[in-house]
């Protein structure tokens, strides 16, 4: 069934309706069987993880070293996170033996053009997130054909009807954990005896930068924590599509894409 699915998901690559009709004949599969067609029949070399390792990364970084531990694993250090988040991927790369793992900076010239003072978040929260995140990330990406994603339904109200692939600018976003519960992700972590972040024992079921990040109150969405206060309820990564190289000029010069990189 593999190589039957395989091949008509890779013919259509782009044409978003007959991917969203093969998707609902790879909902039968679990997360594990899903990323192993993936990486080693769909996007061969060509497939990325995009972890923030926050809240649940632990589970897809697990369901990912049982396959390919030299996955490229992209990581975005927005040079505001919690020394937290920083501790759990160092810890969660030893324990699980991810040989690829690729932290993402932004663009230093431009941190010292528009956020001097690193209050940038205050005035313009989207400016700050398209600078530290969306575009680290759109440059990372130049030459994978697709990239996995964490996101899942339970997490807010605007990711309840999130489905399984989705496609923005030829390329393809998988989302296996799409329709997993928050006692499925529990029932894993526990299975496997995989550590947690430890800002959830704290009252953080979501976690981003320091300054946009508050702890969830009883009955809240878990990620009501993220920018509370605001109508921004997304960083950008995955509410625009990720542009080419090519479209930030010099700002990307000389970055170079962990496809290139020695493994």
């Amino acid at each position: 069934m593999a190589t039957e699915l395989s091949e008509a998901l890779v013919s259509r690559l782009g044409d978003e309706a007959a991917i969203a009709g093969i998707a609902d004949r790879f909902w039968a599969l679990n997360p594990q069987r899903l990323l192993r067609i993936a990486i080693e029949d769909l996007f061969p070399g060509k497939l990325a993880l995009v972890s923030s390792f926050g809240a649940d990364s632990a589970v897809l970084l697990h369901m990912i070293a049982e396959i390919d531990r030299s996955l490229p694993v992209l990581f975005l250090d927005t040079g505001v996170l919690f020394p937290e988040t920083l501790a759990y991927r160092d810890k969660l790369i030893e324990r699980l033996g991810l040989t690829h793992v690729v932290t993402l900076v932004p663009d230093e010239a431009t941190l010292e053009s528009e956020d001097p003072e690193t209050f940038l978040w205050s005035s313009h929260p989207d400016r700050c997130c398209e600078i530290r995140k969306v575009i680290p990330l759109a440059r990372a990406l130049d030459g994978f054909d697709a990239w996995i994603s964490g996101r899942k339904r339970f997490q807010a109200s605007t990711r309840a009807a999130l489905p399984l692939f989705e496609t923005e600018d030829n390329r393809t976003k998988i989302n296996p954990l799409a329709n997993w519960s928050p006692t499925q992700i529990l029932n894993y972590l526990r299975a496997h005896d995989l550590p947690r972040h430890e800002l959830v024992a704290k009252g953080y079921p979501s976690i981003g930068c320091i300054p946009c990040t508050s702890k969830v109150r009883p009955g809240e969405d878990p990620r009501a924590g993220r920018w509370r206060g605001r109508a921004k309820v997304e960083c950008g990564l995955h509410t625009q599509s990720l542009p080419r190289v090519a479209e930030f000029g010099a700002e990307a010069a000389s970055f170079q894409s962990p496809l290139n990189r020695a493994q």
